[in-house]
């Protein structure tokens, strides 16, 4: 019952590892480009959902107060009672959004509010991930007049 082992039956050669190696790095490389797309994605995704919000809540603010927040009021206006231009005599005791603050976009920059807008009552604009006007892909200005 002696059982004999071959030294070319044990263990795998060097180039059956590399091989191995190669394929893992090749499979990680593909699964971290898609996650990071899927991540630059999301951001536009979120910078959407939070100009919704700040859509509702505008309305709310105008249901209350008769008007939209002019630009100098801009959207802190929403978490607290302006103290300049137009009186808000019916506003909402503590703001139109939650957690008493107005968010940053997902790239950690303040939204642009303009009103009266160029497009409507009012404009609210990501300037997306390199912060700039204009852009393209994830860098593309994500405007409140264009959401669906």
């Amino acid at each position: 019952m002696n059982k004999r082992v071959n030294k070319g039956d044990s263990g795998f050669t060097l180039l059956e590892v590399m091989v191995v190696i190669v394929i893992l790095g090749m499979l990680f490389a593909y699964v971290g480009v898609r996650v990071m797309g899927a991540s630059d994605g999301a951001k536009v995704d979120m910078a959407k959902m939070q100009i919704q919000t700040f859509e509702t809540a505008l309305k709310m603010f105008k249901l209350h107060n008769g008007f939209y927040p002019s630009t100098d009021q801009g959207l802190q206006a929403l978490v607290e009672k302006p103290t300049t231009g137009q009186a808000a005599t019916r506003y909402q005791p503590g703001g139109y959004l939650a957690k008493g603050k107005v968010p940053l976009d997902p790239w950690k920059n303040e939204y642009l509010y303009r009103c009266p807008g160029e497009n409507g009552d009012y404009d609210i604009i990501s300037l997306g991930e390199d912060g700039q006007m204009g852009g393209v892909d994830f860098a593309a200005d994500i405007n409140s007049w264009e959401l669906d």
